[in-house]
């Protein structure tokens, strides 16, 4: 089997032009590597792409991945499965696709029985999850929810007892619903986290806590075996990966919180994304163009990181978001056949909000020794009640960090020189309702399941995940304790456990 690696040299083939020098040189460059989708416009003129190393990949194995992907063929063979995330929004099998219409209109329904008082006085929803079962709905709250949520809504993941006070101190246990998303429903510190839900509402004096609980799960006999009534399981298909998974029943406290109208539109935005790659040509393919500016650094200029910026505090959990979606997705080192890779796979991704970021980290962007390509996302609308100064103001830095990271600033002062040269994209939205971001989350996908195709390893396993939680098991069976290094074996006893 050829290495992927090897359609890919065209990226970092031919002398490395400076952007500037791309720019002078192609006066289409804007036109050519800006493209509009669904409101919103991805600029990729200030990277290193040219229109010679696009039609010099090898696209046919992508495209051939994507048709498999929207048949829900299997394309997880590590575990034997399809991804079958895209049916959610209506691109899949004609089965899967009616399946999840079916599901989803089950959790229409629940949600209509909340608001019709089917529970009692509900005024807030206690989400239980972790990695994809807690990030994605944070996300669509905390963007879409500032000015509409209609329910209180509180995310807990994390194990931390002091994370479980300050959400259960939030909410009113006899007002407030608690929403247990786990697959597989044996998430260790998901089920930590909902007994101590339970004993919540229990010392509350709530008459019955288990009629409290819904559980989200694509295994429903687990759930109803915890003491969750059948009618109140929200399943989702075993093939929907949970980084992949708010577009399902995962997705249900947004749903509830934002309803069910902004949670289609949702879908709609998603759908949008997925009917664009199917049809649009290489050239013009939106999350593909992403993914080999991505390869480009990785594979072609030994880049470690790529760094995102949101110009909005709506999106701020964004960066967080995609560090779980890309980083667990295309941190791997072998290809499908087991063999390994050549060179870098996924780029260790990071962020922040700006203009925060601008006063932290953007030193090392402009003056540092690392070449990290940038991404700068924006809002051209903005939703707040201030002076429209702010939001103007938000969007001229957003901007000219990225004109500046490009052609920086000659000075003989070598302490005031700004090298330029530095790449970044820039994703404006027209404005941020549910579905420009359901279009930005499914590019997002998109983006990364193109660049794991094209470098031949699998996205949707993540065994390296189960590794720590193998470990953190054996560590504490004093029978397998001692087979741990001295420094582990102190650290427990230092701990007291």
């Amino acid at each position: 089997m050829p290495s992927p690696q090897s359609s890919l040299a065209a990226l970092g083939a031919g002398p490395r032009s400076t952007l500037a020098e791309l720019f002078a040189a192609d006066p289409a460059r804007v036109e050519d590597f800006t493209h509009d989708l669904g409101g919103i416009r991805f600029d990729f003129s200030k990277t290193h792409l040219t229109r010679e190393a696009v039609a010099g990949v090898g696209t046919e194995d992508y495209y051939d991945a994507l048709a498999r992907l929207f048949a829900g063929e299997v394309v997880n063979p590590t575990e034997g499965r399809a991804a079958e995330h895209p049916a959610e929004r209506g691109f899949g099998s004609p089965d899967a696709v009616a399946l999840a219409a079916q599901r989803r209109a089950r959790m229409r329904g629940l949600i209509d029985a909340i608001e019709a008082g089917a529970f009692g006085d509900i005024t807030g929803i206690l989400h239980i999850g972790i990695g994809g079962s807690a990030l994605g709905p944070a996300l669509l709250v905390d963007a879409l929810g500032r000015n509409e949520r209609r329910y209180r809504t509180e995310i807990l993941s994390n194990i931390d007892g002091q994370a479980v006070d300050e959400a259960l101190g939030r909410l009113d246990p006899a007002t407030t619903l608690v929403a247990i998303a786990s697959k597989t429903f044996t998430t260790a510190e998901t089920l930590r986290n909902a007994e101590a839900a339970l004993a919540w509402l229990q010392e509350a004096g709530v008459e019955d806590p288990y009629g409290r609980l819904i559980a989200l799960t694509a295994a429903p006999d687990k759930a109803i075996e915890f003491g969750i009534d059948e009618t109140r399981v929200l399943a989702f298909a075993p093939s929907v990966g949970g980084r992949y998974s708010l577009w399902s029943a995962i997705g249900f406290p947004a749903a509830l919180a934002l309803g069910t109208d902004a949670f289609e539109a949702l879908l709609d935005g998603a759908a949008m994304v997925d009917e664009h790659v199917a049809e649009a040509p290489a050239e013009a393919n939106v999350p593909l163009l992403a993914a080999l500016a991505d390869l480009t650094y990785t594979q072609g200029h030994g880049a470690a990181t790529r760094a995102v910026f949101a110009y909005d505090e709506r999106l701020r959990l964004l960066p967080s978001y995609l560090q779980q979606l890309v980083m667990e997705s295309n941190g791997k080192s072998v290809r499908l056949d087991g063999s390994a890779v050549e060179g870098t796979t996924s780029a260790i991704l990071w962020g922040g909000t700006g203009t925060d970021a601008q006063h932290a980290v953007f030193q090392l962007l402009h003056q540092g020794t690392h070449l990290v390509p940038v991404e700068f996302i924006a809002v051209a609308e903005g939703n707040d009640e201030q002076d429209p100064a702010h939001h103007r103001e938000l969007l001229l830095n957003c901007f000219a960090q990225g004109a500046a990271l490009m052609t920086g600033r000659s000075s003989d002062d070598p302490h005031r020189n700004y090298p330029g040269n530095r790449p970044s994209t820039t994703i404006l939205l027209d404005e941020l309702d549910p579905s420009a971001l359901g279009t930005l989350l499914a590019f997002y996908e998109h983006r990364t399941f193109a660049e794991a195709v094209l470098l031949g390893i699998n996205p949707f396993d993540q065994f390296g995940v189960e590794l720590g939680k193998d470990m953190a098991r054996a560590i504490d069976d004093p029978d397998t304790r001692a087979a741990f290094d001295p420094s582990t074996r102190a650290l427990i006893e230092k701990a007291g456990l």
